[in-house]
């Protein structure tokens, strides 16, 4: 028996590896393995004020904080019956919108493109091409942008507040922001350009199961209470409130990580499966970025989550900049957050973080007081379908060399984007 270790992956968030052991020419185990510790964010909540909740779980990860932040909201709503106003809803969704194009501005180019052309970093393809890295940096400082100016800063937004904002952006700042997004749609065109001169990566191919959150405009983060998963033309709705038979969590040997599986068997989430999910989306611009980039749908191929990605950021842009200028042309109202009025309750979120399928539910008392929370990540949802498809590409592998399995190995886990820190936690049941 021979065995393949990844003892570190490289150009992801947090600590994890991955083992595949050979049985002569046939594979045996393969292992997604997570090292991190639980973050055990959800017992500290418990017994905290609803004031309290969101500031705090955005602390679970500083690149998807807005995520965090916002399910904790709207998580928070549902339990106390609350209905926001259109224009938070539309100020919710351009927040949204602003971390998913930092996020995949930053994966595309300082963590996956580096892998297609053999680079072993950022800085080394900078040093080649600081061209396409410029390109890059430059939208994920509109994503910036945005979130600065709608959850006033960058990093864990303290604008958004349970019922609303705390205060509205001026005309000023909306102005700078298109003028911005002007740009940014411009720049995600040679964004397609890049990809699609990209090798293929052609290594890994399986039938896969894609879950993601199905929103009433069908491009929306941040709206929407059910989950559609979609394997081989059938379709499956799955509730907020029900989202325990969609994630069936368990606790596997190898990984401080649970894993999920929908009726035994393991799915994806993340911009491949919105983009499987949400179809009817993909007409314009998104249709043409498609076929430049050959990316058909249902995808059978982990690494095509890096396309769907930069077609997402094509249409993130484009969103951003129209609620911008509708925001513009309707005017701004300096509207005072929803009063809350806390009741005993449980309420239930699920979003879409860049990486996937974002789980927040609260049990509250009459006070207003968390008595029980659960927070499910993307990567701990897709811990079983990485792993699944690391033991594809395993078998897929003509040349046995370890070096080649390697490589593809660790290509295939960035292509996830996976966020391994946020994955652990422990919740009693």
């Amino acid at each position: 028996m021979s065995r393949i270790v990844i003892e570190h992956l490289a150009r992801v968030e947090g600590h994890g590896g991955i083992t595949v052991e050979m049985e002569g020419d046939k594979v045996g185990s393969v292992r997604f393995d997570v090292f991190e510790g639980a973050r055990l964010l959800e017992p500290l909540v418990r017994g905290k004020s609803y004031q309290e909740v969101a500031p705090i779980l955005s602390r679970i990860c500083a690149i998807c904080s807005v995520a965090h932040s916002l399910t904790s909201l709207k998580a928070t709503e549902n339990a106390f019956q609350v209905r926001v106003s259109p224009q938070t809803e539309l100020l919710r969704e351009l927040l949204y919108l602003g971390e998913s194009i930092e996020s995949h501005a930053l994966h595309l180019f300082l963590l996956a493109i580096p892998d297609y052309l053999n680079y072993p970093s950022a800085i080394a393809l900078a040093a080649d091409k600081p061209g396409a890295v410029t390109l890059g940096l430059g939208l994920k400082k509109l994503g910036n942008l945005i979130q600065e100016t709608i959850g006033g800063r960058a990093i864990h937004p303290v604008n958004a507040v349970p019922g609303g904002f705390g205060k509205a952006p001026t005309v000023d700042q909306l102005i700078e922001l298109r003028s911005a997004a002007t740009q940014g749609m411009a720049d995600t065109e040679a964004v397609i350009d890049i990809m699609a001169a990209l090798p293929e990566a052609d290594f890994c191919h399986s039938d896969t199961i894609y879950a993601a959150l199905r929103s009433p405009g069908l491009d929306s983060y941040y709206a929407g209470d059910e989950v559609m998963v979609a394997s081989n033309g059938n379709r499956t709705m799955v509730r907020a409130a029900d989202y325990r038979t969609l994630t069936n969590e368990v606790a596997v040997q190898h990984s401080t990580a649970k894993h999920s599986s929908f009726r035994g068997k393991p799915f994806m989430v993340g911009s491949l499966a919105r983009l499987a999910v949400n179809s009817q989306r993909l007409t314009g611009k998104l249709a043409e970025a498609m076929k430049r980039l050959k990316l058909q749908l249902p995808a059978d191929n982990p690494m095509d989550n890096n396309k769907a990605q930069a077609v997402e950021l094509m249409g993130d842009v484009e969103r951003a900049w129209a609620i911008v200028e509708e925001l513009l042309r309707t005017g701004v109202k300096d509207e005072r957050p929803v009063e809350i009025h806390p009741r005993a309750g449980t309420g239930t979120a699920i979003t879409e973080a860049p990486r996937g399928l974002l789980i927040h539910s609260y049990t509250y008392d009459a006070a207003g007081r968390i008595t029980a929370a659960d927070v499910i990540t993307p990567t701990a949802l897709n811990a079983a379908s990485m792993e699944a498809h690391f033991r594809r590409a395993a078998e897929q592998c003509t040349e046995r060399d370890d070096e080649v399995m390697r490589r593809r190995l660790q290509m295939i886990a960035r292509a996830y984007d996976p966020c391994i820190s946020c994955s652990v936690h422990l919740v009693r049941r």
